[in-house]
């Protein structure tokens, strides 16, 4: 089994900064895709970014040039999300999320394409 657990939420106000991250434990190998995604209050859970084992990263647009995902080059069991010039809609949980395919680049950002789940960080961004 694999057990993701983020941590680094908060509420910070709009331009503000904060870093999430997420430790991967139980049988998570190196070559898993690991991504970072947010839902708000009444939406759906969206795809904010994603990295795989060659340290490729995909971002959604709205994040792009602001937001940073990494991960440690020991193990892979470590990820993280920088996240600067945070907006009022940025606000939502965000969740740790690990695929044992590595997706096609279409669906990196999709929550099917992802088998585990950590239980989410909350991020709240006030105007």
């Amino acid at each position: 089994q694999v057990q993701l657990v983020e941590s680094g939420g908060g509420s910070v106000q709009t331009g503000g900064s904060l870093r999430l991250s997420c430790a991967a434990s139980g049988n998570h190998y190196y070559s898993y895709t690991m991504g970072w995604f947010r839902q708000a209050p009444g939406k759906e859970r969206e795809g904010v970014a994603a990295i795989n084992n060659f340290y490729c990263p995909y971002y959604v647009d709205s994040v792009k040039g602001r937001f940073t995902i990494s991960r440690d080059h020991d193990d892979g069991n470590t990820l993280w999300l920088e996240m600067n010039n945070l907006k009022p809609e940025d606000t939502g949980i965000y969740y740790c999320a690990s695929a044992i395919r590595w997706p096609a680049a279409s669906q990196v950002l999709r929550a099917h394409s992802y088998n585990y789940w950590g239980q989410g960080t909350q991020v709240t961004v006030s105007s």
